[in-house]
Parts: structure tokens; sequence; C-alpha cells
């Protein structure tokens, strides 16, 4: 009965790492969406998930995107700037004084890195396309030094921390079976 349970809690386990769902609530309505979302990338020698949620705004907390052409053109060069770095655009928000977005980063990039670029890059990019913000901006920093970041992921922490917490259990039954590879063992 033991082996039953455990066997069961890694099902639910894995069928939650891929649809966001507790197995419980096995509901196919987002399903499409969120195996988008949740989608392990894997490479050589890794797989795994690097889902971001991230948030700046610009210095002294203007209101640089009120106007539609402003908030647009934002959207359009923050897609353009993670398209060329390499970085999943899964969601995006512009805010009249602040930008939201989730993003999918590479995994060799860190967090810094892809704030860094995204910041960066769309800072040059609106100066360049909208001369009028140098105005506002005189000295050429857009964007604010700070910044917000979590990791996004489709298991929740208590999900994960049972399931570390159950590997001493998992471990202990596998040594209960014989190693044929080794001798004397």
């Amino acid at each position: 009965m033991r082996d039953e349970s455990r066997n069961l809690f890694f099902q639910d386990f894995l069928f939650y790492s891929w649809t966001g769902a507790p197995a419980s609530r096995r509901g196919h309505e987002n399903l499409s969406r969120s195996k988008q979302i949740m989608e392990l990338v894997s490479g050589s020698h890794r797989i795994g998930q690097n889902l971001y949620h991230l948030e700046w705004c610009p210095k002294y907390r203007y209101n640089m995107f009120r106007g539609t052409g402003n908030k647009k053109l934002c959207e359009d060069i923050l897609h353009e700037v993670a398209q060329r770095h390499n970085i999943g655009m899964i969601e995006l928000s512009v805010m009249p004084d602040h930008i939201h977005t989730v993003v999918q980063l590479p995994p060799t990039m860190s967090v810094s890195q892809a704030l860094h670029l995204l910041k960066g890059a769309s800072s040059y990019e609106l100066f360049r396309r909208q001369p009028l913000f140098r105005y506002r901006y005189s000295n050429g920093s857009f964007w604010s030094p700070g910044k917000f970041y979590r990791s996004v992921g489709d298991a929740d922490a208590e999900t994960v921390l049972e399931y570390v917490r159950n590997q001493r259990l998992q471990q202990s039954s596998l040594d209960d079976y014989p190693n044929p590879g080794l001798p004397g063992q």
C-alpha cells in the first residue's frame, strides 16, 4: 500500500507539472494554453522551465504610456527586443506608468541580463522612434533602475516541497533492489 500511495503522488505531481492543474481538477478547457505556457524546454543535457513575471517603470514614474500611440509603440518595441534576444514573451501589459510581462528565458540567461536587455534596448528604441521623449528625459535614462521579478511555474511551492520531502521514501524503496551492475553488492 505504501508503494501505491507514493506512485499516485508521483503521477499526480507529473500531471500537475505538465498541465498546471491538480489531478483532482483535470479540466481540459485551458489545456492548450497551459501546455503552451508550462512547456518544459529541453536542450543538450538539460530540461527545465525558466518562466518569470517582470515589472519595471519609467524614471520618476511618469505616465509616459497614457496615449494609445505610445503604448502601442512600447509594446511593439518590447516584442521586437524579446524576439531578437530569444526571450519568449508570453504576456505583456503596458500600463500608463509601468510594464508587466511574463517571459520565458533561455536556460543560459539570468533574470538581470534579461531585464538589462529589455530595458536597455527598449529605451534606445523609444528615444529613437519618439524623439519628444528626450524633452522629458534629457539625461538619456528612460527606465528607473528598480525592477520586480518573480519566478512563475506550474508546480506550486507546496507540491514541490512535498515532492522533495518524499524523495527520501522513494530512495529507500530503491535501495531494497540489488544492483546487478556492481559485483559484491
